[in-house]
């Protein structure tokens, strides 16, 4: 994908990146692609604060309803930048990690829904992101991987007690106490990622903007309670609990807006529904 198809009027400025490319593949649609692949897009501490900015800006933005993550050239994302954590360890310096954990997305709540598409090496922190994305679409030649033991280190940005929720306990120790490399097929199979896709440049990221404009072209309000109430499960939320969380406290705010009544009216009417954007 080489240009935009869809050309946005924001609210808000998009911030800037350096390591980071924005575009704009469909409608509501954002695309992030990580930009350093001659450092596999390790993500640095600069590049955790442009991060901390674009899903903050994702989240406040009217015009946006989902994101895409993906990166550029072999890697999805290596994980940290070791050079300089090993920089910050010759100097006694401890290496900062946001609280929304790393590339701000490993414990992001947020607002609105985020795809992964994994176009290749997906190690270490690259991993510990996608495991926190809503859906994840891979490259056949994608490669997962929490290899963080390797190196004397652990995977403390959040995936360890989010994975076993999404693939067991024996195979969250598998990953977490080997380190060793998943494949796109094993994964998909364990349920770590939604679907895998072909090899050729950006197969994955159309793939995935086809989601995104599924979920884009549905109310935006209906989303983020629906996405809440998944959450809550997979948080550990008993399920009695999140029921009556989303009853009480997500669904009297959806009621309060006038998406749940358009969509009512326009299947009444069979047309299109014509969606106002989030207030909740």
């Amino acid at each position: 994908m080489t240009a935009d198809s869809w050309t946005p009027k924001f609210s808000i400025e998009p911030p800037s990146a350096k390591y980071a490319v924005l575009s704009f593949p469909a409608p509501k649609v954002l695309l992030i692609r990580l930009n350093r692949p001659k450092q596999l897009n390790c993500i640095n501490t600069e590049g955790h604060d442009e991060l901390e900015r674009i899903w903050a800006w994702l989240d406040a933005e009217p015009a946006l309803r989902i994101a895409i993550i993906t990166g550029t050239g072999r890697a999805f994302c290596a994980g940290a930048d070791l050079k300089e954590w090993n920089a910050h360890n010759a100097a006694n310096r401890v290496k900062p990690m946001p609280a929304s954990g790393f590339g701000c997305l490993s414990r992001r709540s947020g607002r609105k829904p985020v795809i992964a598409a994994v176009n290749g090496i997906c190690f270490g922190g690259g991993c510990e992101m996608i495991i926190n994305c809503d859906m994840v679409v891979a490259s056949s030649n994608a490669t997962f991987a929490l290899p963080e033991v390797k190196r004397g280190v652990v995977a403390v940005a959040g995936a360890l007690p989010r994975i076993i929720r999404t693939v067991g306990r024996p195979r969250a120790m598998e990953m977490a106490l080997t380190g060793r490399t998943l494949p796109a097929e094993e994964a998909r199979e364990w349920g770590l990622i939604n679907k895998v896709v072909g090899d050729k440049e950006g197969e994955v990221v159309d793939a995935a903007v086809e989601l995104a404009k599924m979920v884009a072209e549905n109310s935006p309000d209906a989303v983020i309670v629906s996405r809440e109430g998944v959450k809550m499960g997979w948080e550990g939320v008993g399920a009695e609990e999140g029921t009556r969380l989303l009853t009480e406290v997500w669904y009297p705010r959806l009621l309060a807006g006038e998406n749940i009544k358009e969509g009512v009216r326009a299947f009444v009417e069979k047309r299109k529904p014509n969606w106002k954007e989030a207030k909740l």
